[in-house]
């Protein structure tokens, strides 16, 4: 009798041992005192520095929160994987993490290409996934129930960008993208929303991912009189584009989206800030890099990266963390995926970098709505001259 009693105690102590303190070690990620959450993005490669700043910030905003004492006790430990921005390393990245890492969720994506290629297989995974810079609407429209972005999506860069254009009295607008799978995720939003408008454009030019000259195209558009120019354009082609406009002194406004908001590396790009004097680039943030009210971030950022130079890429990073964080904070001492995702579906916060409030619904996992309009001030700085709100 005494052995049998014993064995029973010994299968419950095990089972204790095995869900550990208040059943949380049977949810993937999750110890006594951890918490791993996975991410992806270009770590090498070209692109890397449109996105690798973002995660930077990540892991800053998490060491801090591991500074006070974690959430309900537990470390955040952040594990990347590179895809390089490319969609077969992204299918690569993701399967490493979701099956190998083994996190209890991801917080990464930074490049719509990539990312699209590795929604599949988190949605098969069923494992929640906090989008930071990747744009693409089809990733979250849909809504799915695992994943959520806290970065603008394309529609709203793109009708931010043409109502900007707009409420500077612009009327002959035009369009130069690039076409791969980031540009196709906005020319056909941009179209809508000129025809919401009420207008047309006055010429749409592909202009290739990696051009070495724009003349026939600086030269096109100048022809069609465009008195704005839509840019759908990574700095590849967005520095050249401004560079040869420039050079047949046609400088109309040119409006780009997230990926040319460094408009000051955008001008040593181009080799003169004369050439942004008429370029805006419209991205989630609030401030400048230099501005006061991020001065805190930058210190911790270009402390912990010293190679890193503090912008705008950061401040999607660390909104992005401070969702999560927020998130897991409203979830409990006992968190596991399911409650995670019904948290996200209705948590709303406004956090230290962004323009606008996160704001998500059951319905509607595109938290983020409001943009900040940036230019090159007369210091050489980058600067916000003001805000849009774009409504579909």
């Amino acid at each position: 009798m005494r052995a049998t009693k014993l064995a029973g105690w010994a299968s419950l102590t095990a089972a204790a041992l095995l869900l550990g303190a208040g059943g949380l070690r049977a949810e993937t990620g999750v110890t006594a005192d951890s918490i791993k959450i996975g991410g992806m993005g270009p770590l090498t490669g070209p692109l890397s520095n449109l996105v690798l700043p973002s995660l930077n910030a990540i892991e800053t905003v998490f060491e801090e929160v591991n500074k006070a004492g974690g959430v309900h006790g537990r470390k955040l430990i952040y594990i990347k994987e590179d895809d390089e921005c490319l969609p077969a390393k992204g299918v690569g990245a993701v399967k490493k993490l979701i099956h190998e890492v083994q996190p209890f969720m991801v917080l990464g994506g930074g490049c719509s290409n990539a990312a699209l290629a590795q929604k599949p297989e988190i949605v098969e995974a069923k494992i929640p996934w906090v989008i930071v810079a990747s744009t693409a609407d089809s990733l979250t429209e849909p809504p799915n129930p695992y994943i959520f972005t806290t970065m603008s999506a394309a529609w709203m860069e793109v009708y931010g960008q043409l109502q900007h254009a707009l409420d500077q009295g612009k009327k002959r607008i035009a369009i130069a993208w690039q076409p791969d799978a980031w540009g196709k995720a906005r020319i056909e939003p941009l179209k809508q929303a000129f025809a919401k408008n009420g207008i047309e454009p006055v010429a749409i030019e592909e202009v290739a991912v990696e051009p070495t000259d724009l003349t026939a195209t600086a030269l096109k558009l100048q022809q069609a009189n465009a008195d704005a120019v839509m840019m759908l354009l990574f700095p590849k082609a967005g520095i050249p584009f401004l560079r040869d406009t420039m050079k047949f002194g046609f400088q109309p406004l040119s409006v780009g989206g997230s990926p040319l908001a460094e408009v000051d590396i955008i001008a040593k790009g181009v080799g003169s800030p004369d050439a942004v004097k008429n370029f805006r680039a419209v991205a989630p943030a609030g401030y400048g890099a230099d501005d006061a009210q991020v001065a805190n971030w930058k210190a911790l950022v270009e402390k912990k990266f010293p190679n890193d130079r503090f912008s705008v890429v950061h401040m999607f990073g660390i909104s992005a963390a401070q969702f999560t964080v927020e998130a897991l904070r409203k979830v409990g001492p006992e968190p596991t995926r399911e409650k995670l995702i019904q948290v996200m579906a209705n948590l709303s916060l406004q956090t230290d970098t962004y323009a606008g409030p996160l704001k998500c619904t059951p319905e509607d996992h595109q938290c983020h709505r409001v943009l900040g309009i940036f230019a090159l001030n007369k210091d050489g700085r980058v600067s916000g001259v003001g805000k849009a709100t774009p409504v579909r």
